[in-house]
């Protein structure tokens, strides 16, 4: 896998704005510091306060986790070009966790929005989504036909559990089971992704990258193509 990586973000709630970096490992480990507090979790939406909560009048939680705020990131997100190689694109994330302007309680929303910065133009989820899967399908139908997403989300070797998926890193990777990985086509039965499903490699995140990235092509695996 790819070193850590250090997005440039910013943290907005009903106190103010302030700039901060997440640090992430591209699986399922996130952290950053807001006002002094170290916060950890498996993914944005999931942020706890390590060391226990800080009093209330700093933050606002939901069972644990950050809430009532505004997170903003970006994170590289390559693309391949049909005849000029890979191109560096660098993706915006927006996730609105409540109102963070409104009085508590407040409603239960949860939002996410992403734009692709690529080389001068943008390309936009076409609205807001519940997470980074449907985000990101909408980014590459908005991209040109000859250009690529690189990243998980659109590996040959990643699928989805069929219970579901939460905002984000709940990808499986299966590239150290790429043979049994190719015959699977449904959920249930000998070519099914339950039965592969103990051999998988590791959980990623949907915009993360390794050495052994391939185009998901003709072969869907249980969760289909992309996009």
């Amino acid at each position: 896998m790819t070193p850590v990586q250090h997005w440039p973000g910013r943290y907005t709630d009903r106190h103010g704005t302030e700039d901060v970096v997440f640090e992430s490992d591209g699986r399922e480990s996130i952290r950053t510091a807001i006002r002094g507090v170290l916060f950890e979790g498996d993914t944005m939406d999931d942020l706890g306060a390590l060391g226990g909560e800080p009093p209330e009048q700093m933050f606002s939680f939901r069972d644990g986790a950050l809430y009532f705020c505004l997170l903003e990131w970006e994170t590289p997100l390559p693309v391949d070009v049909r005849g000029s190689g890979v191109r560096p694109g660098m993706l915006h994330c927006l996730l609105r966790l409540g109102d963070p302007a409104g009085p508590r309680p407040g409603p239960d929303l949860q939002n996410l929005t992403t734009t692709l910065h690529l080389d001068g133009h943008e390309f936009r989820s076409g609205r807001m989504r519940d997470d980074f899967e449907e985000a990101l399908r909408d980014i590459q139908r908005a991209l040109p036909r000859a250009v690529r997403l690189r990243a998980c989300v659109s590996c040959a070797w990643s699928d989805y559990s069929p219970l579901g998926n939460g905002l984000m890193a709940g990808l499986a990777c299966f590239r150290d089971a790429k043979d049994r990985y190719r015959r699977v086509d449904a959920k249930h039965g000998p070519t099914g992704i339950f039965a592969i499903w103990d051999d998988l490699t590791e959980f990623v995140q949907e915009t993360w990258l390794c050495p052994e990235f391939e185009h998901r092509g003709t072969h869907n695996g249980y969760r289909g193509t992309f996009p």
